[in-house]
């Protein structure tokens, strides 16, 4: 049985790893006095842990993200706006 949560919470680490693919923050609007930051428009948010990030300007955005290194792979650490 743990192993087939550890399996899933591995698979849903990985998805959520290939759909922060699709948020390039080389187009999107730095956050201003931080450049590792940038906006974005989340249009799901499953439990608090925002999914299907688009890069976006600050009038349109819904979260400020920043792109971290985890475990599993690139991680995206995004906060509501």
């Amino acid at each position: 049985m743990k192993t087939r949560i550890a399996s899933w919470v591995a698979a849903a680490a990985l998805t959520v790893s290939a759909v922060v693919a699709a948020a390039a923050p080389a187009s999107a609007d730095p956050v201003p006095g931080n450049p590792n930051q940038f906006y974005a428009y989340c249009s799901v948010d499953l439990l608090g842990v925002p999914l299907a990030c688009t890069e976006t300007d600050a009038a349109h955005s819904s979260h400020i993200c920043q792109y971290v290194v985890t475990g599993v792979g690139l991680g995206l650490d995004c906060i509501l706006r």
